[in-house]
Formats: structure tokens, sequence, C-alpha cells
């Protein structure tokens, strides 16, 4: 016979196995939810949500940055002689980074003058263009050079988003674009010509847009594309991959087919998503 602190003893060992289950039960639950949390927030989706700016600044002198500087999601937007919004060439930038410089949680406003130029490799953090005027980033450095773009946005672009002058590689990451002309351009007519590399990986692409990424065939230029979402273009009208025959006199380059190749023009029918 079992004496009746005996059965006590059993009833509260059972009740702490039961709590210890559901515990666990409890801590997968939220495991899972956390990792779907991770899982959305990593997807095209959620880099179009627009951020509200923390304050405003006018920039009437680029501003040159060096190591890394953090706008803590103010909008920057040029004035006086950055005051122009439209597509002549030549205008400066609204920042100017150094070779090996950050610039993150920043929105640059309209006017939006030239964007920001990379003078060698950079990092754009989580920056967003709410109208681009001539360019949205030039990048000018040499043929080591490697320049990041993670999250972020950018739209109302009536030529391109990214101009590629320089050397080097472009990975382009987690990053929406909207209301644009050309999302990528290696230059077609630059006096210095490259072989240049872009990679583009999940990128949420909302129409109107006419292509996404400009190569130049004849100096072995590649993009590659995975991961793209492209809404509001069910007749599939935006280009993903343009290729041309670029020069270095300066006149207008020719194209060279559109087809996915393997080789320049690097992705095939599943990387693209339309919706």
């Amino acid at each position: 016979m079992t004496s009746g602190s005996e059965q006590s003893a059993r009833h509260r060992r059972t009740i702490n196995r039961k709590r210890a289950v559901l515990s666990g039960l409890a801590a997968l639950t939220m495991t899972g939810a956390a990792v779907f949390v991770g899982t959305s927030m990593s997807s095209a989706s959620a880099a179009a949500s627009w951020p509200t700016p923390n304050g405003s600044e006018p920039v009437t002198k680029t501003i040159p940055v060096s190591g890394v500087k953090d706008g803590g999601m103010k909008r920057y937007y040029g004035s006086g002689d950055l005051g122009g919004d439209g597509q002549e060439e030549g205008q400066d930038p609204i920042f100017k980074l150094a070779d090996g410089a950050t610039l993150k949680n920043v929105i640059i406003g309209k006017p939006g003058a030239d964007g920001i130029h990379c003078s060698g490799s950079c990092t754009l953090q989580n920056v967003w263009w709410e109208d681009v005027g001539e360019d949205a980033a030039t990048f000018k450095g040499g043929n080591s050079a490697t320049y990041t773009v993670s999250g972020g946005g950018a739209r109302k672009a009536s030529d391109k988003v990214f101009q590629h002058n320089g050397g080097g590689k472009l990975v382009v990451s987690k990053f929406a674009v909207q209301d644009f002309k050309t999302l990528y351009r290696s230059c077609g007519n630059c006096g210095t010509q490259y072989k240049r590399t872009s990679i583009f990986n999940t990128i949420e692409v909302t129409a109107p847009g006419s292509r996404l990424v400009g190569i130049n065939q004849n100096y072995g230029d590649s993009a590659a594309l995975r991961n793209i979402t492209i809404l509001g273009d069910s007749s599939k009208k935006i280009v993903p991959c343009q290729k041309y025959i670029g020069n270095n006199t300066g006149k207008e380059p020719q194209t060279a087919g559109k087809d996915a190749d393997g080789t320049y023009c690097n992705y095939k029918a599943s990387d693209i998503t339309y919706k």
C-alpha cells in the first residue's frame, strides 16, 4: 500500500512533468514565430514599407563622408546650388563617400541632386530615395572596388537608379524600386571602361519601369538576378537584363540582345516572380 505522502509526491512529479512539456511547447511555438518573423522581414515585401523621416535637413553643399555616418532616418534634400532635380549630367551629389565609407539610415528627399557618389568601395545601408534626381547613386571606384547596397529603396527615377562608372563589383540586396526607367546601368560610353560585375538578390520591383539592368557585353560585364519579384507588370514589359555594345567615345551604345545567357545576363526564369 502506498502512503499518502508518496501519492502526494508522485502527484507533484506528474504536475512538474506536464509543466515542463507545456513550457517546452511554448518555447518551440515562440521560436517558430521568431523564425517566421525573421523570414518575413528578410523578404522584398518588407523592404517596400517606406519609412517616415525623423526630421529634415536642407543641404546646400555636398556632405563628405569618411568612416561611418548614421543619419538617424533624417531626410536630406538639396537646396541652393544642390536644389536641382532634373536629369542634366554633372550635378553634384548630396553625399560623397570616401573609399571604405558607410552611409546608413538616411532618406534623400526632393530635390535629390545627384544622390550619392562613392569614390571607392562603399556601403549604403537602409538608404531611401523618395524622388530620384539625376541618379540615386554613382559608383566610381577602380577594379578592386566593392559597393554594397543593403536594404532601402528608390522611386520616381525618370532615368537611372544606380550608375556604375568605375570598375569593381556592386552587390544589391533587399531593395525596393518603384516607378523607374533603369535600376542599374554599367556606363555605356565612359571615357575609361571596365569589366563590371553586379549582383541583385531579393529585389522588389513595382511597375512602371523599363529595364532592371543594362550591361556592356563587349567589356565582359555580368549581372546576376536572384529572387526578383515584379509587381504590376502582367504583360512583362520590364526587361530583366539588356545587353549593349559599349564604347569609350561618348556615343550612344547599341543594344545587343536581352536574353538570359548564363554569362552576361545570369538568371533563370525561376529567379523572377510576377505578381
